[in-house]
């Protein structure tokens, strides 16, 4: 493994970074899409299955938790070894789970294939990974313009994804749609070379000097400011992962046309283009904590008007597009101040524990999703949830203090 990472290194470094960066971009895109896509296949699998919603809900909750849970092991692997193999391993993990859910013919194997398989392969092969790599072959001056673009261009993933998969899963039906996205995960994993970041054996020691992996760690749990930041990241994951599963159903539900679902969602996407861009962009001229504080109190603003409105296709595209310029603008930020604090050597490994919490979030919020709307018939106790859930990581981000452990003058932000 370590031959294996030394070997492929060279070519990230004499790459220049603007090069690196839409490599980067273009592995996002494509990771990103099917599984942002994912809450589309719920209805034509549920009709075909017999399922209720909760058994779909049950096991998309699993991909999140077990995303998160892999994921700073993960981080930790290609902060140790370099992200080009971690990230390949990922994608053969993340496509043998898209294809083997077309034969997931029962719960149990629905659940082990969507649910684990996946949740353990996008750990090593999404973008979190990708901004860790980035974070270590990007100049400080470009790295947050790196984290928004990467951000963004997940969610251009989203934005073609989901249309593509409405029309395909038309034409196609979902089995074929979905064994077509796991073969095109395969034709990602030469990209990995082009953001294989360097093993920290052989890095430059760019955070505290002859600090040791358990040294980072209980140093970053012990850190009140870095507590915060994880807690409020619990909400993101329980917003979207509810928002991602669900928000179609929901539309269909409430007697709108499933391909105003489609196109809302894709608006979703869009719009974050914008929104993780502009996050990027704002973090680098005003503290981060207010640009996550207001992100946070944002989405909950959008969401309570959009259920105060009657159910409509204006009602859901203006949702979407609210709601997507929000979506993921929280991940530039939030990647930057780990980045401020801790510095980058062992980035990916405590954004990933970061990650973890916003994954238990997305658990969270599936798992009472699915339960809450067999129990009471409809998703309005989920949608308060998601807005009073806003509300308190809008708080807890704000005394949240921007400057590297160690330090007691505060720091320009990072550019």
């Amino acid at each position: 493994m370590s031959t294996a990472s030394t070997t492929s290194t060279p070519l990230a470094r004499k790459l220049p970074p603007e090069m690196i960066i839409f490599a980067g971009c273009l592995i996002a895109i494509l990771t990103f899409g099917p599984r942002s896509a994912i809450g589309i296949f719920q209805l034509p699998i549920l009709k075909e299955r017999g399922w209720g919603s909760d058994i779909f809900s049950f096991a998309m909750a699993l991909q999140y938790l077990f995303w998160g849970v892999g994921q700073p092991f993960a981080g930790a692997m290609a902060d140790r070894y370099g992200s080009a193999r971690v990230l390949s391993v990922g994608l053969v993990m993340y496509a043998s789970g898209l294809a083997l859910m077309s034969y997931s013919s029962t719960p149990l194997a629905f659940t082990l294939t969507s649910g684990v398989l996946m949740g353990f392969g996008l750990s090593a092969c999404s973008f979190n990974l990708v901004i860790g790599a980035l974070a270590k072959l990007v100049p400080e001056r470009m790295r947050s313009f790196a984290f928004g673009a990467g951000t963004a261009a997940g969610s251009f993933g989203q934005f073609l994804f989901s249309p593509v998969a409405g029309m395909m899963l038309g034409y196609y039906g979902w089995h074929t749609t979905i064994v077509s996205f796991g073969v095109l995960m395969l034709f990602v994993i030469p990209l990995a070379q082009f953001v294989a970041s360097e093993p920290n054996r052989n890095a430059p020691k760019s955070a505290i000097p002859q600090q040791s992996f358990g040294e980072a760690l209980r140093q970053a749990f012990s850190h009140r400011s870095y507590i915060l930041l994880v807690l409020g990241f619990f909400t993101c994951g329980f917003q979207l992962a509810f928002v991602t599963i669900h928000f179609q159903k929901y539309v269909v539900e409430a007697g709108i046309a499933p391909e105003v679902g489609y196109w809302a969602f894709a608006l979703v996407g869009i719009a974050n283009i914008f929104g993780s861009l502009f996050s990027g962009y704002l973090g680098g001229i005003i503290p981060k904590r207010y640009v996550l504080s207001g992100i946070y109190l944002g989405r909950a603003a959008v969401t309570v008007l959009f259920i105060m409105m009657p159910p409509s296709a204006f009602s859901a595209y203006l949702f979407g597009a609210l709601t997507g310029f929000l979506w993921l603008s929280t991940v530039p930020p939030t990647s930057s101040l780990i980045g401020i604090m801790f510095g980058t050597r062992y980035f990916s490994t405590l954004y990933g524990f970061a990650f973890l919490s916003h994954q238990i979030g997305g658990f969270s919020g599936l798992m009472l999703s699915g339960w809450l709307r067999e129990a009471t018939g409809s998703y309005m106790v989920m949608w308060w949830l998601s807005i009073g859930f806003g509300v308190f990581s809008g708080l807890v981000n704000l005394p949240i203090v921007e400057k590297p452990v160690g330090q007691k003058q505060p720091v320009a932000a990072a550019a």
